[in-house]
């Protein structure tokens, strides 16, 4: 818009100094002349006055402007706890009601800027407004409306511009939250002790009421409901037992309350992760031989494990009339290692050992007892396994997953390197061990030079011979697990033989397989999120396509899918792995089943600032909206939303009313043209000081 704007102006010929002073001299050089009340002295003041304003040079000035409009912006809150019930709907009318009401000043631009959700560090409400304000000149900021409510995490102390912000607000002022809040939850816990949660039950915008108490329902792992009751407003400390190793998923869920926001942030979910204590192994040498060293330095090495190694140097009936003070030794002690503390080992391994009558039978039964109660036993056997002597024929027998073979062909002699089988290719023991046969390939390892021959009864065998004899047979007996090696030659790769192999990784495999490690489990499912992505993880050793999987919500919502091979596209899984991938930006516990197992997640929220208050408030922005000149309006509760008038003020006005948004008229403009006439020329100036001059000169001359 162009506009014409006239003026008077001067441009003084002399500095403002300079005429000031030669005001005051005409001043002095007229005092007497009126003291004595002389003729002419008013023309002579009048010439003065004249010259005076000649040298001023007064002009009439005609600016042609352009007056630029004002800007205001209009910020609405797109987070997820504006987007709660009806608040999205109402803020989206309320923004198009905003816009026609601006569309109608031709000298105002309404700007609309989408704040989106801002992840872990809540809503950036200010820090949006500012980005946006980079481009807009102040001198023509009209004012800021902030669609939000008015969960803001970014609040500064003063606001960085000239110019009102009116908070407009979802729903009415006094609404009421309920929520969980954990205070305290350790991230892993010891298995067989408990761990401590500590959490909170509060009503945000309500009164705590004295004794107060709510439902606090508590489930883990899908198992069933605990229902606890907790003081509202109050800490309330929660134990739960460590059972077993591993991720276990925790969900709490407070009562609902009548008429609160949301149930969003009733719910919370804590992951914590089972660990063992230290490990104790009962290793049990039946007698010096080059690879007994291999088993202890496999098992010191592991600063998490405390071992306990016997070796028999002289078998009971063996009398060579050496005294006992001699041997420097201790008794083995066979009470109290297996009956009296046989339980507090995870794991007994039996190097070589034969029955001699060192351990009776009622020794024999207790380990087989430990076993099928959840204990580990892991047989590495010799010639000794097949004689009359042999394990296989004492009580311990019955849970060993393969018998061996009598006669002369019974230990085989040669050299041979040990293969993985096709089953064992999926088991997690023996999968991508370095060195390891792929399809038809050979093993890149050392040979081997005796195994024995046994019949498999149960169990998996993961390692066999060319021959397909078995030699490393693994089975679940009971609760517990067995772990049968039918050679005592695994300690040439140690040494480096013939290029040597993976001792130290299958034997510790293999034990912590036995102690039931999480990440070795053979028969699995496993899921996981992480960036909004749930990953479920299936491994089996059994061949052929994977199942679907179903996938169950938070809310419930079910999703089927069939995995893809681990590093594939789909069909049979390589490894025995395969993984289904999919969106999980819900909160809460996610749910994974393949038919046989189930498996948990954690959802955290995405934001958890954001939804720790769920009210729309208004007292964290509202004393900066008034310090600026604006205030805060609420859109009601009806299905229309109640949007402000927009008016406009000039800049020093009030800005805000109770149902009207006042924007700043700033009148900036640009000047395109100036035009200056001169009121006294010289050609006018000089002739008219001249006659002014002669006419006070004939008045004094008369």
């Amino acid at each position: 818009m162009r506009q014409a704007i006239s003026g008077l102006d001067f441009a003084p010929i002399l500095p403002w100094w300079l005429l000031v002073a030669l005001a005051v001299l005409a001043i002095l050089a007229l005092a007497p002349a009126v003291w004595r009340r002389a003729r002419g002295v008013a023309w002579r003041g009048l010439s003065f006055a004249v010259l005076l304003l000649a040298l001023a040079n007064p002009r009439l000035v005609e600016e042609t402007r352009e007056t630029r409009p004002d800007i205001a912006l209009l910020v609405q809150d797109r987070s997820d706890s504006a987007r709660i019930g009806t608040r999205g709907a109402q803020m989206d009318a309320a923004r198009a009601a905003l816009e026609a009401a601006a569309a109608r000043f031709p000298d105002l631009e309404l700007r609309s800027v989408d704040l989106p959700e801002g992840g872990r560090q809540g809503t950036r409400l200010f820090t949006a407004i500012d980005r946006a304000l980079a481009d807009i000149p102040r001198a023509r900021l009209a004012g800021v409306i902030a669609l939000t409510d008015g969960q803001a995490h970014d609040v500064p102390g003063q606001l960085g511009f000239p110019a009102p912000l009116h908070v407009v607000l979802p729903g009415r002022p006094g609404e009421v939250d309920r929520r969980i809040r954990v205070i305290e939850a350790p991230g892993y816990g010891i298995v067989g002790r408990t761990v401590e949660l500590r959490v909170a039950v509060e009503d945000l915008g309500a009164e705590q009421p004295q004794g107060g108490a709510v439902r606090l329902t508590l489930r883990r792992d899908g198992a069933a409901p605990r229902v606890e009751s907790v003081p509202l407003g109050r800490e309330h400390r929660i134990t739960l037992p460590i059972e077993r190793g591993g991720p276990s998923v925790v969900e709490l869920t407070a009562e609902e309350r009548p008429g609160e926001v949301s149930t969003l942030n009733n719910r919370a979910v804590v992951t914590i992760n089972g660990v063992r204590d230290r490990l104790r192994v009962l290793l049990v040498s039946g007698e010096p031989h080059s690879g007994e060293r291999t088993w202890r330095r496999l098992l010191k090495a592991d600063p998490n494990v405390d071992l306990v190694h016997f070796t028999i140097l002289r078998p009971p009936e063996k009398d060579d009339l050496t005294p006992l003070n001699e041997l420097a030794l201790i008794a083995f002690p066979v009470r109290e290692l297996f009956q009296v503390k046989l339980r507090e080992f995870d794991l007994i391994v039996f190097d070589r050992f034969s029955n001699r009558g060192i351990l009776p039978p009622m020794y024999l039964r207790n380990i087989a007892d430990y076993v099928r109660g959840g204990g580990a036993l892991l047989l590495s056997v010799g010639p000794e396994f097949t004689g009359a002597t042999s394990l296989a024929a004492t009580p311990l027998g019955s849970i060993l997953p393969a018998r061996p073979l009598t006669g002369r062909g019974a230990l085989a002699e040669g050299a041979f390197r040990p293969r993985v089988t096709d089953a064992g290719g999926r088991h997690p023991v023996t999968q991508g061990l370095t060195g390891a046969n792929l399809g038809a390939a050979e093993p890149g390892w050392g040979h081997w030079y005796r195994h024995l021959r046994a019949e498999p009864t149960s169990g998996l065998s993961v390692m066999d011979t060319p021959d397909g004899d078995p030699l490393l047979q693994l089975d679940r007996v009971g609760e517990g697990r067995v772990a049968l090696l039918l050679s005592d030659q695994i300690w040439l790769w140690s040494r480096g033989h013939d290029g040597g192999g993976p001792q130290a990784e299958l034997l510790r495999r293999a034990a912590h397989w036995l102690m039931r490690e999480p990440e070795l489990e053979e028969e699995d499912l496993v899921a996981r999120i992480e960036g909004g992505l749930l990953t479920v993880t299936r491994r089996s050793v059994e061949a052929g396509p994977p199942p679907e999987i179903t996938v169950t919500a938070p809310d419930g919502t079910v999703t089927r899918g069939r995995p893809a091979a681990a590093g594939g596209t789909g069909g049979q899984a390589t490894g025995g792995q395969t993984v289904l991938e999919m969106a999980a930006a819900m909160p809460g516990v996610w749910q994974a089943s393949d038919g046989r197992r189930q498996a948990f997640a954690a959802a955290a929220a995405a934001n958890p600032l954001e939804i720790a208050d769920l009210r729309a408030e208004a007292a964290r922005i509202q004393p900066l909206a008034e310090a600026n000149g604006g205030g805060s309006h609420w859109l009601g509760r009806g299905e229309r939303p109640q949007v402000p008038e927009l008016r406009r003020v000039a800049a020093g006005r009030d800005a805000s009313g109770s149902s009207w948004i006042g924007l700043r008229r700033n009148q900036d403009h640009l000047v395109t043209g100036i035009a200056a006439l001169p009121l006294l020329p010289p050609w006018l100036a000089l002739p008219l000081v001249l006659g002014l001059a002669l006419v006070a000169w004939r008045r004094e001359g008369r």
